[in-house]
């Protein structure tokens, strides 16, 4: 009887300390940022994606790689305490055309696959229209 007591003991102590360490949570649904349609004049492109250490550790953000140089990424330079919130900020750089991006973050949170989390920008920068000037001028009130 002693010896299950023995091994049920460090059965519930290893799922237990498995569990220890930090966690990333992050606040958007799907991990993604959703610019809907937007203009290069009204938008600087800059995004930031808020997470929480859910854990019991410091969390700590090795690396945050883009898909590509035209999206630019800055990660936290201190580890994020226990229940403390973070963030990684997102600058596109706004060519027209859609946005379809992932960052890539390496951290080393338990509740991550190899400690790696994909974030996602989508949307559509739009070319504002410009303005005809000869267009405004003919419907003018004096003239009509």
């Amino acid at each position: 009887m002693k010896k299950y007591i023995l091994i049920a003991t460090i059965f519930v102590n290893a799922v237990v300390f498995a569990q220890a360490g930090p966690k990333i949570e992050f606040k958007d649904k799907d991990n993604t940022i959703d610019y809907g349609k937007v203009t290069k004049e009204e938008d600087n492109g800059v995004r930031v994606f808020e997470f929480t250490n859910t854990g019991t550790a410091p969390l700590i953000i090795n690396n945050v790689q883009s898909s590509c140089g035209c999206t630019v990424p800055s990660k936290p330079t201190e580890p994020i305490a226990p229940g403390k919130t973070g963030k990684i900020e997102v600058k596109y750089n706004m060519n027209p055309g859609p946005i379809r991006k992932t960052i890539t973050v390496e951290t080393n949170a338990i509740n991550a696959e190899e400690g790696r989390v994909v974030l996602k920008i989508k949307g559509e920068v739009i070319v504002k229209p410009a303005e005809n000037l000869l267009e405004k001028k003919t419907k003018s009130p004096m003239m009509q």
